[in-house]
């Protein structure tokens, strides 16, 4: 697998083929270094990575951009993909008391009727601040539930922001940082952007680019160890075979990176003690519309065992897909949770009394297919005390790296953010 240097280039080696590793590949590759990347599965792309529907693909966790994604929308202008990205304005909403709530601008929250007219303005006030003040830093000691039942109310935390904290985190719900919620609201936008086809499509652009700039990519490829060598030189076993490399970048969680290389006690108990859910997708391909007119719907009624329901085609056409009306139910659970195990369709028929609360008509004949996804290691716990355990890119064994989705705080996950640290890293190696 490996390839001699023979110019006088970098080798570097990249463990992960999401949003972080093909972005930093491509920049080094720019930069003159030969690249090569290793990723587990049969394609790239990561969690973002999509799934055939029909001449398309659809991704196997529901994404999205913001207007405030300059990272990743600069890149694919650079790309030559801009002119396929679509910007919408659809209906969010939140559920509460059986009835969906849009809740995505200022005149939404004054409308909502869930709540008396001073606690939705006491609620929109902290927005606004929230939504204006640059500085995260002094949010990130306090702790969500608390700061939020103070400054907006109890009513509108425990009907809006409490139960999405329990769906979200569940038994972390009470220690969840201010400064993770200040990101919620700070940096996203109601208008949102999607890739026309799919953003596989890309994951595929930019390995097809590393490709052609001279760099490998070996899928369906584990990485099984990470040892330096003399010269300083690094090698990773592979279920392939071992590769040898002048730099090793691995985008993987911090847990399974430090799986691949020596015993670092000092490392391993101020680092690795981070918690993190795994995400969960089940998708139904229907042959009509679930919801009238919402895209995006955060449950806060209690008794339903998703957090979110995401029909898809309720922001880009059906005719995209053939005709399908797509919709997503999405948790973020323990790693050991059941659900994990079960098949799709013993999850369909636990999760269908909840779709009928949502649609009386709903009727089983309606889904014409069915997908499940699941991920580990997908959203990051954020305690007020997460950011003093973020580990360094650098680890402490020479020319071995870390980037990954623990390292974006105060967000948490997100292509944009992704894209944002490859550009920042690139640089850096860049220096070396």
């Amino acid at each position: 697998m490996g390839r001699a240097l023979g110019d006088g280039a970098v080798e570097t080696t990249i463990l992960g083929a999401g949003a972080l590793g093909l972005t930093l590949g491509l920049r080094l590759a720019l930069q003159g270094d030969h690249v090569t990347i290793i990723e587990r599965a049969d394609r790239p792309g990561g969690l973002a990575a999509g799934f055939p529907v029909g001449d398309v693909t659809l991704e196997k966790f529901y994404h999205h951009l913001f207007r405030t994604d300059h990272a990743i929308i600069e890149l694919l202008d650079e790309i030559d993909l801009g002119r396929d990205l679509l910007w919408r304005t659809p209906d969010t909403s939140v559920l509460v008391g059986g009835k969906p709530y849009t809740l995505n601008s200022a005149t939404s929250v004054l409308r909502f009727a869930p709540l008396p007219i001073w606690d939705r303005l006491r609620m929109g006030a902290a927005i606004g601040y929230l939504r204006f003040w640059p500085h995260y830093q002094t949010l990130e000691d306090k702790n969500a539930a608390v700061w939020m039942r103070r400054w907006m109310g109890k009513e509108p935390y425990a009907k809006v922001w409490g139960p999405q904290l329990v769906g979200k985190f569940g038994d972390y719900a009470d220690d969840i940082s201010m400064a993770w919620m200040w990101a919620r609201l700070h940096c996203r936008t109601p208008q949102l952007g999607y890739l026309r086809g799919g953003f596989q499509r890309f994951y595929d652009r930019m390995a097809d680019l590393i490709d052609v700039l001279g760099g490998s990519l070996h899928f369906q490829t584990s990485a099984t160890s990470i040892r330096t060598q003399r010269g300083k030189r690094v090698r990773v076993g592979t279920t392939a075979g071992d590769l040898v490399a002048d730099r090793v970048v691995s985008t993987l969680p911090t847990r399974l990176t430090l799986k691949l290389l020596p015993t670092l006690p000092t490392f391993l108990r101020r680092y690795d003690d981070q918690p993190a859910l795994g995400a969960h997708c089940l998708i139904l391909s229907l042959d009509r519309q679930l919801m009238e007119r919402v895209y995006w719907l955060s449950v806060c009624d209690p008794g339903y065992p998703f957090l979110a329901v995401v029909e898809h085609t309720n922001y880009m056409p059906p005719a995209d897909y053939g005709g399908r009306h797509l919709v997503y139910f999405g948790n973020y659970l323990p790693m050991d949770h059941p659900l994990f195990t079960q098949s799709k369709e013993a999850v369909l028929a636990h999760y269908l009394p909840a779709i009928k609360r949502i649609n009386p008509a709903f009727d089983l004949a309606w889904v014409q297919e069915s997908w499940q996804f699941a991920a580990p290691y997908a959203q990051p716990v954020v305690t007020p005390t997460f950011h003093q355990h973020i580990p360094p890119h650098q680890l402490p064994i020479p020319n071995v790296y870390l980037a990954n989705m623990f390292q974006v705080y105060p967000q948490d996950r997100g292509q944009n953010y992704a894209v944002d640290m490859a550009n920042w890293l690139a640089r850096q190696l860049a220096t070396e």
